[in-house]
């Protein structure tokens, strides 16, 4: 059985369009159960209702603190029974609560080459550095924000003289690559969360797998 998976959303959801594209391929072998907004309006609500995934959202601003919110929407997703959560630029961050009620299985793709720069300004950040390779990191989800488990990395050399719009976009592209790659390797039990660590292929693992572009 395929991996029932739920990808969170709050914009435009082009990773969530990466995993709808690489389903449809026979690329991926997990179950796109629903796709959650926490925004009524985002455009990636509409990419999954054309490709016939059930939706859901629940407006953050409806609710208190963040602490209530996702006691919601951890109980409307819930509903759908899903093994594997992945967050494809859902703009919340998570109350520990949450993040402890789907331990082991919350994913998140971070644009940046973790540990190296958590946070904002990835893009800039790489260039100021005069980094030689940036790219993108897919993760665990724990509560140390950006600081999960590494499962796989995307790299490609930062050209000399692009602005940080021009490496963005490259890096957009890997990460359509690496995300369903690493959701399938967590929906086929080849990548575990244990203790704190991610275990790839039956080994404990310090460093992600790196794919070069």
């Amino acid at each position: 059985m395929a991996c029932r998976t739920a990808i969170l959303i709050s914009g435009s959801g082009t990773n969530l369009q990466a995993f709808i594209d690489a389903v449809a391929a026979g690329d991926l072998d997990l179950e796109l159960c629903v796709v959650f907004s926490n925004r009524p309006d985002a455009f990636g609500l509409e990419r999954a209702e054309k490709a016939g995934i059930p939706t859901s959202c629940i407006r953050h601003g409806d609710y208190p603190d963040r602490e209530s919110f996702d006691r919601a929407v951890a109980a409307d997703l819930d509903r759908h029974a899903p093994e594997l959560l992945i967050l494809a630029g859902f703009m919340r961050i998570l109350s520990p609560a949450f993040v402890e009620h789907y331990a082991g299985r919350i994913l998140n793709i971070h644009p940046a080459l973790l540990p190296k720069y958590p946070g904002l300004d990835t893009h800039q950040r790489a260039l100021d550095a005069g980094d030689e390779w940036h790219g993108s990191t897919v993760h665990f989800v724990t509560e140390e924000l950006d600081g999960g488990p590494r499962i796989l990395q995307g790299r490609l050399r930062v050209n000399a003289g692009e602005s940080a719009d021009e490496l963005q976009t490259r890096v957009q592209a890997v990460e359509h690559r690496i995300y369903p790659e690493a959701a399938g390797l967590v929906g086929s039990g080849r990548v575990l969360f244990d203790d704190g660590e991610a275990i790839i292929d039956g080994k404990r693992a310090a460093d992600p797998v790196i794919r070069s572009y």
